[in-house]
């Protein structure tokens, strides 16, 4: 997850900012960019599969070609990039980069929609969202602070991402089911984390870009909660075709 705390540029109560009209229009603005980087892998993933079922050679050129390795690693890369980046960036080049790591992503996707049921992919999404609202509410009102149990959980990535490697190679289901159980309770914790870090880190004073680049990477981290939250989800309550 990007660190939000190199940009504080001071600190806000937290009993001025609840009431503050300023970080209510920044929360939004988190908010919205987030949601067009999910409608945009959607849009992406769907009509990728759309193509991938209808054309024999599509699938080809997209899955069974060395294409296929630049799919899988180019978000990763965008990410990286944006991420240690985004202060040096236009705001307009920042948020083009965040739409660019959607369309990715959305390539990378594609295949859950030639594995899974759209119902059962429709039904998770919906569940994915409470949750999502539900944990992004309780990190933006709750008075306790989250950043002890954020270090924990950063730690728990790392375990999840070591898990996922090993299981790659062992190929167990009741691995596969452990992890996800565990990296939906991680990222459920991660998503009210971020949601107070972004809160925290926000500043009536700073300037018009100062706070573009705030909004980009908050959108960037709650995307990222909520993507990997739902496909955890979606690994043990989706139904395969």
């Amino acid at each position: 997850m990007a660190d939000f705390r190199n940009m504080r540029t001071t600190t806000v109560s937290r009993a001025d900012a609840s009431i503050d009209q300023g970080l209510r229009s920044y929360m939004l603005s988190v908010y919205n960019l987030m949601a067009a980087g999910l409608v945009i892998t959607a849009v992406t993933a769907m009509v990728t599969s759309w193509f991938a079922l209808h054309s024999g050679t599509f699938v080809q050129v997209v899955y069974f070609s060395p294409l296929r390795y630049v799919i899988m690693f180019a978000p990763l890369i965008a990410i990286v990039f944006l991420t240690f980046n985004i202060q040096n960036l236009s705001t307009r080049a920042a948020r083009a980069l965040f739409f660019t790591y959607a369309v990715l992503v959305g390539f990378s996707f594609s295949s859950i929609f030639m594995i899974y049921a759209s119902a059962s992919i429709a039904q998770t999404f919906f569940i994915s969202a409470a949750s999502f609202g539900a944990l992004s509410f309780y990190g933006y009102t709750t008075k306790q602070d989250l950043r002890p149990v954020g270090s924990f959980l950063f730690i728990g990535v790392i375990g999840l991402l070591i898990a996922s490697i090993v299981n790659f190679f062992l190929a167990s289901s009741s691995l596969q089911f452990a992890v996800s159980v565990i990296g939906v309770l991680i990222f459920a914790g991660l998503t009210a984390y971020d949601t107070q870090t972004i809160k925290e880190i926000y500043y009536e004073g700073d300037s018009r870009s100062t706070t573009d680049r705030k909004v980009i990477m908050g959108a960037l981290n709650l995307y990222m909660d909520f993507i990997n939250m739902f496909i955890f989800l979606l690994r043990f309550l989706g139904s395969r075709d």
